[in-house]
């Protein structure tokens, strides 16, 4: 059989790195460190640092962080940080989305993992200096969630926005004070989220005759 010369000239021209996110993933879903690292460099042999090289490089400091090392995600964090302030240097942070992505996973990473050795304060702060620096741009709803994550604990709830509901009107918070409730915050494209969706059923079920509220708050993301 044989292909057509535009074919053959695609296939030649495609990079043989084109998913090295999505290489790199798969590898770590392996706990396979050392085959993450073969893709990256060789990504970056023949590539050099990317905005898609960033953003698979922070997917290192996120595994090494799931699986408790917390000083080898922190050193991926800081590496990808660097990576990405040099790319900083000749583009917009929005300019190209996966460096925007690469940047917020490798401070989150950074704040997650000293918040994960007792360093609660120090956290807190990395992500208040970065809103500072990046609260105009894509990142700041991910870097704000983290911030909420470490300073509402032990705090009343805020607030919940419930313009558009399914179902029954939610009550308000303060309404439900001295009751148990589960706040649980999704998005409809999570994976993670509709997975859980099963253990929330069983917990409502077995825990609203004893009155637990379970309540599903997200937001509008703009598409469908």
């Amino acid at each position: 059989m044989r292909f057509p010369k535009v074919l053959v000239l695609i296939a030649l021209l495609s990079p043989a790195w084109a998913g090295v996110v999505e290489d790199v993933r798969g590898a770590l879903a392996q706990n396979s460190f050392p085959a993450a690292e073969t893709e990256l460099n060789s990504y970056r042999a023949q590539n050099g640092v990317t905005p898609e090289y960033i953003e698979a490089y922070s997917w290192m400091a996120r595994a090494a962080l799931v699986h408790g090392d917390y000083d080898q995600a922190a050193a991926y964090a800081k590496q990808t940080r660097a990576l990405a302030l040099e790319q900083l240097k000749q583009r917009p942070l929005d300019a190209e989305p996966r460096l925007a992505t690469g940047l917020g996973a490798a401070i989150e990473v950074q704040s997650q993992a000293l918040a994960a050795r007792g360093q609660r304060v120090q956290a807190v702060a990395v992500l208040q200096t970065a809103l500072r620096t990046y609260g105009s741009t894509s990142i700041r709803a991910r870097l704000q969630k983290n911030l909420n994550l470490l300073s509402f604990e032990g705090r009343p709830a805020p607030a919940l926005r419930a313009e558009q509901f399914l179902g029954s009107k939610p009550p308000v918070l303060t309404e439900l004070k001295g009751s148990p409730v589960l706040l649980f915050f999704w998005a409809h494209w999570c994976g993670d989220c509709k997975a859980e969706a099963p253990i929330l059923t069983q917990l409502r079920s077995e825990f609203a005759p004893k009155g637990l509220t379970v309540l599903g708050p997200t937001r509008l993301y703009g598409y469908t």
